[in-house]
């Protein structure tokens, strides 16, 4: 384990991370708020740390093992994750506890949207630009990793999806090198984030609203600049436009890519997780505007939201976790339905959370072989992803993921009990968590302000368990991973 190199890595992305806590001073300072000297001391403190690492090290040259990927991944949210909440714990407008400022951060950065915060309508510009901004580095900083360096660890979304589902457009890398990956990516997450943010201030939000939606939008993570979070605007339009860079924000942004690239929008017809992503949220949104029509009994004064049903369904599938009213008033069936969407998900190499689309199409497909094999024992039945065979490796990879899924879902489930939180609550709160989703049910439906200070770091576990594909982190715990 080279842990120079590890240091070196580390105090650089610090000293990197630490130049972003700048942008928010500007908005202290035009909005002249007294926040502008919290900003600037968590800058010092971040920067000044991460030169204490990498300056010592920064000489040092070793070749990474994959040992040191799996580390330097997970230590990549954790270390941020630590730092970026310092703002959030220095601001006394806020009056956060250590837990959360911590909780607060890591659901930004790993778009989970989860908050403990509340009165946002009354907090200082700067602080709520500066939530956006989190979710907004950690939404690119997924896609980076997803696509660009944990295939070359073995592990992540990304790996299984380019074994999953073979095709001319994953079968060689984006670009020859990491660096030009890295860039391509962020230059898609930037086009997509302008026009997401240009569209919202066409349909009426102001300049500020626009572009801290257009990033928590874009990084699929939830968080809003109001208590009522996007139905605080109460206008159809910008509900239509959040629907639909949701949607696209949960596609695979190597798709994206080939499809700029290649001027042509081929490439999505051509990808099955694509179509299996869009089928999902069409059957879904057909099943809750059924549920709404039958179960609503709507009035001349109540019609039923169809619209909001629509938009509620693609919040929680994509894991963005935006809210229009309070939907777990409505009929229980249905938020109940729309929080199981949240363990599908968005797909691989994307900003979204879950298990992704295409292990959900996999053990789909894997459950009508056996099915098939029930009935002709004999029969040689592969399993087939865009008209190509998935190996028996692949399947078992898997599965092997779902079973430690849900293992993870209900060890922390029952940790959520024994602090004394209820069923309801404890079932939906860890599965917003580790599916980075946000919002819940029960006694987190609106915040997460009340739950007490083991709660919130058994949720800070889930969040970074769901946000590195679960095995990442686990691996970290096995004796086998520090012997030498």
């Amino acid at each position: 384990m080279h842990f120079s190199v590890i240091a070196a890595l580390l105090g650089l992305l610090l000293v990197l991370f630490s130049v972003t806590m700048l942008v928010p001073v500007l908005f202290a300072w035009w909005y002249g708020e007294p926040t502008i000297h919290v900003f600037l001391t968590a800058f010092i403190v971040t920067a000044c740390s991460g030169a204490l690492l990498w300056l010592p090290n920064k000489e040092i040259r070793h070749a990474l093992r994959t040992r040191d990927g799996f580390l330097i991944t997970t230590l990549f949210w954790l270390v941020l994750g630590l730092f970026g909440s310092l703002p959030l714990l220095l601001t006394d407008s806020l009056s956060l506890s250590v837990t959360d400022a911590i909780f607060e951060s890591i659901s930004g950065l790993t778009t989970t949207g989860a908050t403990v915060i509340t009165g946002l309508d009354d907090l200082p510009k700067s602080i709520l630009y500066y939530r956006q901004q989190l979710q907004w580095l950690g939404g690119i900083g997924i896609i980076v990793i997803a696509i660009a360096i944990l295939p070359m660890l073995g592990v992540g979304g990304m790996q299984l999806y380019r074994a999953e589902t073979p095709g001319p457009m994953k079968d060689h890398k984006l670009t020859p090198r990491i660096t030009s990956t890295a860039k391509a990516l962020f230059t898609i997450y930037v086009l997509i984030t302008v026009a997401c943010g240009v569209s919202y201030w066409l349909a009426g939000m102001t300049v500020f609203d626009a572009l801290s939606h257009s990033f928590s939008t874009v990084a699929i993570g939830g968080f809003s600049t109001h208590d009522a979070s996007i139905g605080y605007f109460d206008n159809p339009i910008i509900l239509v436009i959040a629907m639909g860079f949701m949607l696209i924000s949960g596609v695979n942004f190597a798709l994206h890519y080939f499809a700029y690239h290649n001027q042509s929008l081929r490439v999505y017809g051509q990808d099955s997780e694509f179509k299996f992503y869009l089928l999902v949220n069409v059957i879904a949104i057909i099943i809750v505007s059924t549920a709404l029509l039958l179960l609503t009994y709507p009035s001349a004064h109540q019609p039923v939201p169809l619209l909001e049903g629509a938009f509620q369904v693609i919040s929680l599938s994509t894991t963005t976790g935006f809210i229009v009213g309070d939907y777990s008033q409505w009929p229980t069936f249905i938020p109940l339905f729309m929080f199981f969407l949240a363990f599908i998900g968005a797909s691989a190499g994307s900003t979204g959370g879950g298990m992704k689309a295409i292990r959900i199409l996999l053990i789909i497909k894997q459950g009508y072989r056996e099915l098939l094999r029930l009935i002709h024992p004999n029969a040689v039945i592969p399993i087939k992803v865009g008209g190509r065979p998935v190996s028996n490796d692949v399947v078992s990879a898997v599965w092997s993921f779902f079973a430690f899924y849900i293992f993870a879902y209900l060890v922390m489930v029952l940790m959520m009990l024994a602090t004394g939180a209820d069923f309801l609550t404890s079932f939906s709160a860890v599965g917003a968590s580790i599916n980075n989703l946000g919002p819940g049910l029960g006694d987190v439906s609106a915040h997460y302000g009340e739950l007490s200070a083991t709660a919130k770091w058994t949720l800070c576990l889930a969040m970074l368990l769901g946000r590195l594909e679960v095995f990442t982190v686990l691996v970290l715990l096995t004796p086998a991973f520090w012997r030498r």
